[in-house]
């Protein structure tokens, strides 16, 4: 067994200097020191350029022109819908842990698993970069309809030859100075972003000055192909400023050809368009290597990029239509140039708009391509991606995505890869919308993201969403991309892949069927074995143990004492329609398991063992305490339990109360003693399970053991001590897996409705020597890296207590450490002295006046977690062990003593 003095997720709280926890999954392709990038350079930037694209400047007539305003208003409503759901999916899985390199493949791969994040993660790639090409082709053609030679317009200045050759050649030389950018790492692709943000913003400015600086117009058009290839006479089209006429004839839909198609538009093929230049919400995201702090920065930036174009978008599309006829905005989409107060500076915008979308997709699609070599998913073929420079570039994937970028280029003409792009890009979004299903209907406890706005109706919604404007845009790239992707499935799943990653079907397919497909620390969740004596005096209990399994197994067990070879027959199998009849009218989710056995220890390890099935075991045990206390019969005040189990029959069948033997008297033998109670502890962490002892359970309030939202608004506390009380000074500032395990059980409680108005209180001890805030401020970055909300108190160690702090003694429990009895007695005294000084205490720093002395001031505690500690190895010194507990925790009100053995936080993704 491992030692649980060094555990999996060592934090060092107190004692030497600088000995705090490292930060997990720094993960970039350098690690923590390739981290430079911030939200506004590395999210806000990238993201704002992606959704803009070239649309913000060639795209607003169109839409306008022929959809209307209104129309053009829903369409964009509608397409902004879908991307924030996508966009809420993002967030939360990014506050959800620490994001590593490869943006949406990571999220996805690290919760659907290797087989469909590594699928996924190739189309995304190849998304990434046929949209780079399309990008720099886009450019180019818009480069030659100004300088051409066969440019067409008024201003054409006619100097750069054209044709196939020519145009791969311009493409060529754009993707070299792309792709130098990128490949001279991230923080110089941060900066050139930056420079282009500048000229786009100054360029939609002048824009938008020009709606309402120049005046009424008359702007030629195109000139239109006439009969026998003749041209019409010029035609014109008009900016009319500000009139309400224009509003009123542009308000509705008038659907025309498309003149540079000759297609006829339509409300699915406008839509479609406008759609495609909106869908860069991944651009910050696939920056995650680089970002400083990317679970901040990535919703924190997305959220402000995809506000920041929505507004943009509205203000133009209102502007379009006060100003311009339909004439202009349906014959013209680059009118913006005829209207500007400096028509070059529209230019400007256009060209860095096309030149930073294709700096973005050939920068994500190397952070996603070096992901996947990282990953090892396609062996060797991704072996080049690998290659990192000092600082952490993956200048190898970038040189792999130039050259493919390359090959894309010698297509040429690209508007039918067009859909298939984007159709790409809408099967990523919607895998990240079904992740963050998934984790949501896993219920893990480990899933508790930081961002809240989303619930798995909005999830439910991003993929239905996702999947329609697939077959919406291109209903045969759609279809094609689906097999595509189930094909890469097949072969990864031929192929195999990592399996320590931790997925959500281990958490989702276990929990539906029971089958074992292994286990992570990511999906742990409790999976409870409460032992019952008589449930007539642990029937607050079992309602509590099914608060706390968090959607995992529960399982009540019975120890009947006795041999079956002196039985004539089985007394266990009448019992079972009792126990089943008790989880029905107690409204837990419970399975029943008896037993037959000659001691309740040996009947403790049989149910240990072999209760449950497949991946679904018990791996903790819950127990009442073990104290003089006389039991209580709850079934009398419930009146579940005094009407008949079967009241339909004829006559009634007797209650359930009538069932149960009565509680057991004060003073009467128990079939359990001191020195077995103790020693099935014992066996339970030999077994490595852990362990909760509960003690005065039935002080809680009826409305805190509900199954509702919550009975009472009245605040409360839940006080948690993560630290052993019991062990001398060798060591109290260290959180081991215990203390994290009673973390981690007291926030799932957090999470039932009915304990919604309770407050976490984490409580840590100081010696006198030691200053006070350290601790805390560690403690609070481990919290805030578990995604724990607590309110975090430190408290000096005898404050309150009448008792000394306790010299230094070598590392260990008290049991082990050589105190003496009477010594160890003093210890456990001022431990529960110093909990109960506590109790009831408000936060803020205390009352004052009349009241500043007393203790009950302040809202109370509800419930208490401490740290169990281990058993002695001494089995003689059981009874003295069990002595301390009950000094402990007397007098504490309802307690919970827990000790964990099995690591059960994670701050990876």
């Amino acid at each position: 067994m491992a030692s649980e003095s060094s555990p999996l997720l060592a934090y060092r709280l107190l004692g030497e200097e600088g000995a705090a926890f490292s930060a997990n999954g720094a993960g970039g392709p350098g690690g923590a020191s390739a981290r430079k990038l911030s939200t506004f350079l590395g999210v806000v930037v990238p993201t704002v350029l992606s959704m803009f694209s070239i649309v913000v400047f060639l795209r607003i007539g169109f839409v306008v022109g022929h959809a209307g305003l209104l129309q053009a208003l829903a369409m964009l409503l509608v397409a902004y819908f879908i991307l924030v759901l996508t966009v809420l999916s993002v967030c939360a899985i990014a506050t959800n842990g620490a994001v590593q390199g490869g943006g949406a493949y990571f999220m996805i791969s690290r919760t659907l698993g290797p087989e469909v994040g590594g699928s996924i993660g190739l189309m995304f790639y190849l998304a990434n970069v046929c949209g780079c090409a399309v990008s720099l082709l886009g450019l180019v053609e818009a480069v030659l309809d100004v300088f051409g030679a066969d440019a067409t317009g008024s201003s054409g200045l006619r100097v750069l030859p054209q044709g196939y050759g020519w145009s791969l050649l311009y493409g060529s030389l754009l993707l070299g100075l792309v792709g130098g950018v990128c490949t001279l790492g991230a923080g110089l692709y941060a900066r050139a972003s930056f420079l282009t943000f500048l000229l786009v913003s100054g360029s939609l400015a002048s824009v938008l000055v020009s709606f309402v600086a120049v005046g009424p117009r008359d702007i030629p058009l195109p000139p239109r192909p006439g009969p026998n290839g003749s041209s019409l006479p010029p035609w014109f089209g008009h900016f009319t400023g500000f009139n309400s006429s224009t509003l009123k004839d542009n308000l509705g839909a008038g659907y025309a050809e498309d003149y540079t198609t000759g297609a006829m538009m339509t409300f699915a093929s406008v839509f479609a368009v406008l759609f495609n230049g909106c869908t860069g919400i991944m651009a910050g995201a696939n920056m995650s290597g680089e970002l400083k702090d990317p679970s901040r920065a990535i919703p924190l930036g997305t959220i402000i990029a995809v506000a920041y174009t929505f507004f943009i978008y509205i203000l133009l599309f209102f502007l379009s239509s006060f100003t311009c006829d339909r004439t202009l905005l349906q014959k013209d989409y680059g009118f913006f140039r005829a209207i500007s107060l400096w028509p070059p500076l529209v230019l400007i915008g256009i060209y860095a708009t096309s030149l930073s979308a294709s700096m973005s997709s050939l920068i994500g699609a190397s952070r996603i391509l070096h992901a996947l070599a990282r990953d090892d998913l396609f062996g060797v073929i991704l072996a080049p991606a690998k290659v990192v420079s000092r600082g952490g570039n993956p200048w190898g994937a970038v040189l792999y995505s130039w050259g493919l970028v390359q090959l894309v280029l010698l297509a040429g003409k690209l508007n039918t890869l067009a859909a298939v792009v984007t159709v790409f890009y809408l099967v990523a979004y919607a895998a990240v919308d079904l992740s963050c299903l998934s984790l949501e209907w896993a219920s893990a406890p480990n899933f508790r993201p930081t961002f809240s706005l989303f619930s798995w109706h909005t999830c439910l919604l991003g993929v239905a969403s996702c999947l329609l404007m697939m077959f919406l845009i291109s209903p045969g790239a759609a279809g094609g991309s689906l097999l595509l992707m189930g094909l890469l499935s097949a072969l990864l799943t031929a192929r195999g892949g990592p399996s320590s990653w931790g997925y959500v079907s281990q958490a989702l397919v276990p929990h539906l069927l029971w089958l074992e497909l292994g286990d992570h620390v990511k999906f742990w969740r409790p999976q409870l074995l409460l032992l019952v004596g008589n449930p007539r005096g642990a029937l607050p209990l079992l309602r509590l143990a099914n608060q706390l399994k968090k959607g995992g197994l529960y399982v009540l067990g019975h120890v009947t004492l006795g041999d079956l070879d002196s039985l004539p027959s089985d007394p266990v199998q009448p019992q079972y329609g009792a126990w089943l009849s008790l989880v029905d009218r107690a409204q837990v989710k419970a399975f029943v398991d008896l037993t037959l056995s000659p001691s309740v220890r040996q009947g403790a390890q049989h149910l240990l063992r072999i209760s449950g099935l497949g991946g679904m075991k018990p791996n903790t045990l819950v127990l009442g305490f073990y104290d003089d206390t006389p039991p209580q019969d709850h079934f009398l005040a419930d009146p579940a339990f005094s009407e008949p189990v079967d009241s339909t029959r004829e006559g009634g069948s007797p209650a359930l109360s009538t069932l149960f033997p009565p509680p057991r008297a004060p003073g009467s033998p128990r079939a359990l003693s001191p020195q077995d109670y103790v020693a099935t502890v014992a066996d339970a962490l030999k077994m490595n399970k852990n362990v909760v002892l509960a003690r005065a359970c039935g002080d809680l309030p009826p409305e805190r053991l509900s199954r509702g939202s919550g009975g009472t608004s009245q605040l409360h506390h839940v006080d948690v001590w993560p630290l052993n009380l019991l062990r001398p000074r060798g060591g109290p500032g260290y959180v081991d897996v215990c203390g994290l395990f009673l973390l981690q059980m007291a926030t799932i409680l957090g999470m039932v409705p009915a304990w919604h108005s309770a407050r976490l209180r984490i409580f840590l001890c100081l010696g006198p020597r030691e200053a006070p805030g350290a601790a805390e401020g560690r403690l609070r970055a481990l919290l805030s890296k578990l995604r724990i909300r607590a309110e975090v108190q430190e408290v000096v160690w005898g404050e309150g207590a009448g008792a000394p702090a306790p010299e230094e003694e070598e590392e260990g429990d008290f049991v082990n450490s050589g105190l003496g009895d009477t010594e160890a007695e003093a210890l456990a005294r001022s431990a529960n002295a110093l909990v109960r000084a506590q109790q009831g205490r408000g936060t803020g720093g205390g009352p004052s006046g009349p009241e500043a002395g007393r203790d009950d001031v302040g809202p109370a505690t509800a419930l208490t977690f401490l740290y169990l500690p281990r058993p002695p190895a001494d089995p003689a010194r059981y009874p003295h062990y069990l002595a301390l507990l009950e000094t402990l925790s007397h007098d504490l009100g309802p307690t919970l003593l827990i000790h964990g053995v099995t690591p059960v936080t994670c701050t990876d993704l």
